[in-house]
């Protein structure tokens, strides 16, 4: 169904049942989003907090939180947005389904931006401060935007044809921000706005930037779809939510959406950075203070009934996780025709969504090789990592399709043994260091530093998987506990190193910084994790019961990491190793060697998932908070039936 409006939205997820209202008073400190995070994880409905304390603008979340629920609100759209994506990607899907490709050439023609002189968003103006103040974790260094849609235009090329809409985080206030005049925008240099602004500095112009929030959902999703060369964001929208997208045409800056919510309009301060978060991130991990642009605040503008959306971000899964699911069902089938050769990519969630991914590829160009080892997998290796968000990953882990074609990329305990299996350490591990990767991942060497291995896997299957630790096991003064994670894999505990300290400046966490007493002792930590790491491995000889796995993970506890048995348990597994380790620094091997600069081992491979000294620290909710959500959520209390 198409939506003018989130009002519009959020009465027909309630008239069908998909929505709960909450007219019990929650705050929009810490007690929305606790809440949210709750009904996200039992697989419940939209919210709509209608009493917020402090502020006068309902509150909507979790619209988004399934698939199915997402599907629902596209209803009317979802399949001809699916054959105009495959359009756009393999034009000669025109010739094989002419009469489908001329339904959706039809519709993205009628789903153009239109300009109007005035909308609903325009009727009032307020300010930041009397905008909900969402804080999502107690650090938070204040309130965020967490479903922004920002708006910026290519100076060189102004006008909606030319924009660009992105999902960048927007700091509301706290810090360094003068209240109701500034706010932070964190984005990089390299996005689409980056390139943006970097033009506007060129050409010596102030560089607009509108920040839209609320609307048809559509918006959300198209500032965050990863579209095809030359598709607009507006477009996109116009086509899932059925309707074109309306903007008012303002004469002193960019043109707003007349159907949002609500708009934030301003000029990026020239030249000026101020410290932005700390942030509850998608890591589940707080991403730490850094400088960034700051827009002085213009207008903000807001409609008569507007509604303030949000989201929850945290370790996942999140409500993120549906809008990845989301993407992917409208894209996936076409990642083929972008990476040739490529069956499918899974970006896993549990890891972090950018930590790791798994990939399924093809060996074609040697059928009648005796030897079956990867060597077109690392040609694709290569597209994947060069492609947009999938640049950020850290582990890629990619197989031959030929192998095993019944394999399912998301049944991620199969794809781990059908690795481990083939895998051979001796020669595809294939390291990338001193390389880029998410900003938010502070398991490198510094912000946004790092490094990445591609572990390739053709042929058929070499080695056994152990289920179980047999023996005794003599593990060198600090390490205890081994529990198997999976078959092939083993968690021990490791030597406990300094725990992170709240201090939330990054700057002082930078241990490739190389001056400063902090910095010292940050460096002085790695040398420490990386002696304990090569004495285990010292201690494993030939015959010992850890020779018989291939992965060894080092970590502080193994019964949270190996979990349960199940699918489902190896989430702990994945979000620990994965998040924790930065490849050329933490991966380690039994009888380990470098030939012509290869590195690879003869023994398992060990991978150190401690928490360093450098690492941000974990989120966790405050307990009072806790315990006042769930005293509302029991028997005849206002959340009764939620979670």
């Amino acid at each position: 169904m198409g939506y003018k409006s989130l009002r519009q939205c959020v009465d027909d997820l309630e008239q069908h049942g998909r929505l709960r209202r909450i007219d019990a008073p929650v705050s929009a400190y810490l007690e929305a989003a606790a809440i949210h995070r709750r009904v996200y994880a039992a697989g419940g409905p939209a919210l709509l907090f209608s009493n917020v304390p402090g502020c006068r603008f309902p509150m909507a979340s979790n619209l988004f939180g399934t698939l199915e629920r997402s599907r629902f609100m596209f209803r009317d759209a979802y399949e001809r947005v699916q054959r105009l994506i495959g359009l756009k990607v393999d034009p000669s899907g025109a010739l094989r389904s002419p009469f489908a490709a001329a339904k959706a050439s039809y519709s993205a023609l009628h789903m153009l931006p239109r300009m109007v002189r005035t909308g609903p968003v325009m009727a009032n103006e307020t300010t930041v401060s009397q905008l909900p103040q969402l804080v999502s974790w107690p650090r938070d260094g204040g309130a965020f935007v967490t479903l922004p849609q920002v708006y910026t235009e290519d100076p060189a090329a102004p006008g909606v044809k030319r924009s660009n809409l992105g999902m960048y985080r927007i700091q509301l206030s706290g810090n360094e921000y003068e209240q109701d005049k500034q706010i932070g925008l964190h984005y990089q240099l390299h996005r689409s706005i980056g390139v943006h602004q970097a033009a506007a500095m060129r050409m010596g112009n102030p560089f607009r930037v509108n920040v839209f929030v609320g609307g048809t959902p559509a918006m959300n999703l198209a500032a965050v779809m990863p579209l095809p060369e030359g598709m607009s964001e507006l477009t996109f929208a116009g086509a899932l939510g059925g309707g074109r997208i309306r903007m008012v045409h303002r004469s002193d800056g960019l043109p707003v959406h007349a159907d949002t919510d609500f708009a934030l309009c301003g000029t990026v301060i020239d030249g000026r950075m101020l410290p932005e978060g700390p942030f509850g991130d998608h890591l589940g991990y707080y991403s730490l203070r850094h400088p960034f642009p700051v827009l002085k605040v213009e207008h903000v503008f807001h409609r008569a009934d507007a509604i303030w959306p949000f989201t929850v971000v945290g370790r996942p899964p999140q409500e993120d996780t549906a809008f990845g699911q989301l993407i992917h069902d409208l894209t996936g089938p076409v990642i083929p025709t972008v990476l040739p050769g490529v069956h499918g990519v899974h970006a896993v969630d549990a890891a972090g969504v950018h930590p790791l991914l798994l990939a399924i590829g093809s060996e074609r160009y040697m059928p009648f090789m005796k030897e079956h080892r990867p060597q077109e997998l690392l040609t694709q290796a290569c597209a994947i990592l060069g492609q947009g968000q999938l640049s950020l990953a850290k582990f890629l882990m990619i197989i031959n399709r030929a192998d095993a074609p019944n394999l399912n990329l998301h049944h991620i305990a199969d794809f781990f043994a059908h690795v481990l299996q083939r895998a051979d350490w001796t020669r595809d591990l294939h390291f990338h260091t001193q390389t880029t990767i998410d900003t938010l991942d502070y398991s490198g060497d510094g912000l946004n530093a790092g490094s990445k291995v591609v572990i390739a896997a053709a042929g058929p299957p070499k080695f056994d998987l152990a289920t179980s630790v047999d023996g005794h096991v003599d593990l060198p003064e600090g390490f205890s506990d081994p529990q198997v994670v999976l078959p092939g894999v083993v968690a021990v505990r490791g030597p406990q190193l300094p725990a992170p300290t709240f201090d939330y400046d990054a700057s002082r966490r930078d241990p490739a910084a190389g001056a400063g007493v902090e910095q010292q002792g940050l460096s002085e930590s790695a040398a420490r994790a990386a002696a304990d790491v090569q004495r285990l491995c010292d201690a494993i000889p030939v015959g010992s019961p850890l020779r018989k796995f291939r992965l060894i993970v080092v970590c502080d506890d193994p019964g949270f990491v190996a979990s349960a048995s199940g699918e489902s348990s190896i989430d702990n597994f994945l979000w620990a190793a994965f998040t924790r380790a930065n490849p050329a620094a933490d991966l380690y091997g039994v009888d380990a060697f470098t030939r012509q600069k290869h590195w690879g081992c003869h023994g398992p491979l060990v991978i150190d998932a401690r928490i360093k000294p450098h690492h941000a620290p974990v989120l966790e909710e405050d307990p009072e908070v806790t315990k006042k959500i769930e005293a509302m959520a029991a028997n005849g209390g206002p959340l009764s039936g939620l979670f």
